[in-house]
């Protein structure tokens, strides 16, 4: 078995680096005399004697950036045994100053934890959050609005039970994680519970005991996990197919927009009253089954309602069910949508509360643009109505290896054609790689047609995956090494940067072609190596 696992010319088994980032929750807690409390110290009290997380080796630590002034701290690191897809993966913890509960965290923490993750993103391959249950969803939710055009797994998980506790569902949530965030390039907001992978903004938390306390009503899981492996719905990932960088949006305008559920005898005083808050600018209004809510013989709640539109508020419609959509197919539901509400399609009310925040809070967001965008989907958070982009015909693939030899020989030679008609069978071929671990991407970088390298990337090609060479490679990397600038040039607009690992290389190669390793960004990377 041992001579199966791949391992780097320099004979290293390959190592993929994951930040763990501990926002607090009861993962982290442990007894006191006033019950559970969140406590520090969370690799070293509850990672580091566990032979899952600690395959007993000393490592390195790594160096963290904690500020937006460059200011940075060295955090020590541990090394999991290696995997059942032949790698380690190395990772550092790093808490927050103050552990919170869930039910305290707000649009201040969102923003703290999407800066931890901007701030490292070049660092490592990808992040695990660490996270009270209760606001869980709305979290996941938030943090996928946030970021644009992501490229690196952000996994959230949590626990019911502390981690300090004999029988918790704590162990298995975090390697999960950690497993998923390490191995798989799911360029997504996702969140693990229970040996499941879901959409963060499809989720919903189900359950204040069980450890199948999530679900996630109307998309079918991204990924299910089994003590033989993890088996990921690859047609059901979204991946990042513009042509640009990672973005992050801080700003969440949380402070007016507001949710309200409606009840048999709700009454239209009720609702003005919700909807003349001061500076109100959003509703989220739960309503019933396909999107109904009662409107009395002088429909005087629908007119409460459009008065409040004109006012410029934007109200979304979503349902109070648990599965299902708010649709245009009842009456009191048209009512309500030619007031002006929009329909929320099959959103949960913590996505769209988040996404409505969201959007308001943009540069030069107007109610007219905030209601547009409210009823398309954004980063896969409802369904729309068209059908899936990406399926193979018969949803198996029974000659991998033949398909995926086909289209890199196309894509080695430039035949576009053949690319295009293979992927389109199976998009499923671009998180494959050959044997030395080299994806579609991979070739492509120093490929001779440009246009395929282009193409490849619209179709959500990740830039940051890594071969079995040297200390895997990125495409990037193998672009600029072939001195190919208008390659690196567009792998650079697409998000991609250099590993950390790659750094000493790449210095040494840029004594031979110093402009397109400038190019691939060797000079800001070694800025960052050296702080």
């Amino acid at each position: 078995m041992a001579s199966s696992v791949p391992q780097t010319p320099e004979g290293r088994t390959p190592e993929a680096r994951v930040l763990v980032v501990m926002t607090g929750g009861t993962i982290c807690m442990q007894r006191s005399d006033d019950g559970y409390v969140p406590a520090r110290g969370f690799l070293e009290r509850c990672m580091a004697p566990r032979p899952e997380f600690n395959d007993g080796t000393d490592v390195d630590p790594v160096s963290v950036d904690v500020d937006d002034d460059g200011n940075s701290t060295e955090l020590p690191t541990l090394r999991t045994p290696i995997s059942k897809y032949g790698k380690c993966i190395r990772y550092a913890v790093y808490e927050f100053d103050e552990l919170l509960d869930s039910s305290s965290i707000d649009a201040k923490g969102w923003a703290q934890i999407a800066k931890t993750i901007w701030r490292n993103y070049t660092s490592f391959d990808g992040f695990v959050v660490l996270h009270g249950t209760d606001s869980l969803a709305y979290t996941a939710s938030a943090l996928s609005f946030m970021f644009a055009n992501l490229g690196k797994p952000i996994i959230l998980t949590g626990s019911q039970v502390p981690f300090s506790e004999r029988k918790n569902d704590a162990l298995e949530n975090l390697l999960d994680s950690l497993d998923i965030a390490g191995h798989f390039i799911i360029p997504e907001v996702c969140l693990c519970f229970n040996s499941t992978l879901f959409r963060g903004n499809r989720t919903t938390k189900i359950s204040a005991s069980s450890f199948e306390a999530f679900a996630s009503p109307n998309l079918s899981p991204l990924a299910t996990i089994t003590a033989m492996d993890t088996h990921v719905k690859w047609d059901l990932v979204t991946r990042p197919t513009a042509l640009a960088a990672l973005e992050l949006q801080t700003n969440l305008d949380t402070a007016h927009v507001a949710c309200m559920k409606i009840f048999p005898g709700i009454t239209p005083a009720m609702v003005e009253a919700v909807l003349k808050t001061e500076h109100l600018r959003g509703l989220v209004l739960e309503t019933f089954g396909a999107g109904n809510a009662p409107s009395g013989d002088d429909n005087a709640l629908v007119k409460v309602v459009a008065e409040a539109i004109n006012r410029g508020i934007v109200i979304v419609n979503v349902t109070q069910c648990l599965t299902g959509s708010v649709s245009a197919i009842y009456a009191p539901g048209m009512v309500l949508g030619r007031a002006g509400v929009v329909a929320g399609n099959d959103m949960t009310s913590e996505a769209a509360l988040t996404k409505l925040a969201y959007l308001l809070a943009r540069p030069a967001a107007n109610p007219w643009k905030v209601a547009r965008e409210m009823a398309i989907s954004l980063r896969g958070e409802m369904s729309m109505n068209h059908a899936t982009i990406f399926s193979h015909p018969d949803g198996t693939l029974s000659h991998f290896v033949t398909n995926f030899t086909e289209v890199a020989y196309a894509v080695a030679s430039g035949n576009m054609d053949k690319v295009k008609d293979e992927l389109q069978k199976d998009i499923s071929l671009l998180n494959r790689s050959d044997y030395s671990g080299n994806t579609l991407l991979h070739l492509a970088a120093t490929g001779p047609d440009i246009n395929v390298l282009r193409y490849l990337l619209s179709v959500g090609a990740s830039v940051h995956a890594r071969n079995h060479t040297g200390s895997g490679r990125t495409p990037l990397f193998l672009a600029a090494n072939a001195g190919l600038v208008g390659h690196v040039n567009l792998l650079r607009q697409a998000g991609a940067h250099l590993h950390a690992e790659e750094s000493g290389t790449a210095s040494l190669h840029a004594r031979q072609r110093p402009k397109v390793w400038a190019a691939a960004g060797l000079d800001v990377l070694h800025r960052q190596n050296t702080r």
